[in-house]
């Protein structure tokens, strides 16, 4: 039986490529799928897909009168977290691609997600190339005591730092803190120029035009650099792959996991 999806967020950018690629997968079948900006047609008509029957509806509430084992979250953060609360009472496992989530609201929603025995994976960037960038920051950071993060994105992304820098120190403090030779608040200037603090780990964010999603970890040790970087292309084709394999896994755990690899084996 193919699973049942739901998608917020269905004529977006990233969100129209999946919904076409969800389209011409065996194993999955659209249901519901929501936009604002096109309710009350179908996604078919939207997307040039006769064979997509499912209306658009102008909320998650309402897409999910439709049943559905996973809802999508592709929509923008400041209804994001709503939306995932929604699905998870109607009882449907949940993938995030929405980012600007803080650490606080993914709790909550694991909390709730454990309550209701329903898996979530929150996923900044569905980039398998991000997976690589994680895991070889990780395994650095085990090693070399200083690093920062750069985060990049386009002029009109209104979330900083993005889910995927979000993401980094995230991981990153699991490995540990990164010690400081200058505190940040012994900072002479602005302290703000030495960037946001999350997670222990310093965030600098760069909103500028002719960049979509880039990250950088840089690492300095005894008169030594080492840099990763990832630089995302003006296509979402890239984030196709990871998704599908997320809404097809979300269902195996039980509460909130964070990245990709959260369903992938190492």
């Amino acid at each position: 039986m193919a699973l049942r999806v739901c998608v917020a967020g269905a004529t977006g950018w990233a969100g129209a490529t999946l919904t076409r690629a969800i389209a011409d997968a065996d194993d999955l079948e659209l249901v519901a799928a929501v936009s604002r900006r096109h309710a009350g047609r179908r996604v078919g008509d939207v997307l040039g897909i006769p064979r997509l029957t499912a209306p658009l509806s102008r909320s998650a509430d309402e897409a999910l009168a439709a049943a559905c084992d996973v809802f999508v979250e592709y929509t923008h953060p400041d209804v994001a977290k709503a939306n995932v609360v929604a699905a998870i009472r109607r009882g449907a496992h949940v993938v995030i691609g929405t980012s600007g989530l803080s650490d606080e609201d993914l709790g909550e929603i694991d909390a709730l997600a454990r309550q209701h025995r329903r898996g979530v994976l929150a996923v900044g960037n569905f980039s398998l190339a991000v997976v690589v960038l994680q895991k070889c920051a990780e395994l650095a950071a085990k090693y070399l005591p200083q690093w920062e993060v750069i985060d990049y994105a386009s002029a009109g992304k209104p979330d900083a730092p993005s889910g995927t820098a979000r993401e980094l120190a995230y991981r990153l403090s699991r490995v540990g803190r990164p010690e400081l030779s200058v505190p940040i608040a012994e900072t002479q200037g602005p302290p703000e120029s030495r960037g946001a603090t999350l997670n222990g780990v310093q965030v600098h964010s760069i909103r500028l035009p002719g960049y979509v999603i880039s990250a950088e970890v840089l690492f300095g040790v005894l008169d030594q650099r080492v840099a990763f970087r990832y630089d995302a292309g003006s296509s979402p084709d890239a984030y196709v792959e990871g998704a599908l394999l997320a809404i097809r896994r979300v269902g195996t755990i039980v509460g909130l996991r964070r990245g990709l690899d959260g369903v992938m084996e190492f």
